[in-house]
């Protein structure tokens, strides 16, 4: 059993998913992810990660409803989740947070400032 915290990360661009990936496990995190929104969803109830990142823009289930899915049942809301989209409207923000984004953050990203609010969430 390993005390490391998980991280999922939902997000259809395997260049971002293999660079978050190699980052994270570098600082010390157990990561997996997830290439669309139905998978994702079924990876976060299936592996209860500490922590979600979460794109918008999906195939088949968007990020949105991703987010409203998790943080509406009561197994797993508790899960912060960290929007990391490109979409950059006031609307989407506000969206985002109004569907239980704990953290919306957008593409392209500082590195540094993604860790710390990770660190700021689970440590």
């Amino acid at each position: 059993m390993t005390d490391k915290k998980k991280i999922l990360i939902i997000d259809d661009e395997p260049d971002l998913v293999k660079a978050l990936k190699v980052r994270f496990q570098n600082e010390g995190y157990n990561v997996i992810s997830a290439k669309d929104g139905a998978e994702g969803l079924e990876k976060a109830r299936k592996e209860n990660p500490d922590l979600i990142i979460l794109d918008l823009m999906l195939p088949k289930i968007d990020g949105f409803r991703v987010c409203r899915f998790i943080k509406f049942d009561e197994s797993y809301k508790h899960i912060p989740i960290i929007m990391l989209t490109a979409r950059i409207e006031e609307e989407d923000k506000k969206l985002g947070f109004e569907t239980g984004a704990d953290y919306y953050m957008t593409k392209p990203f500082d590195n540094q400032k993604l860790m710390d609010v990770i660190k700021k969430f689970i440590g």
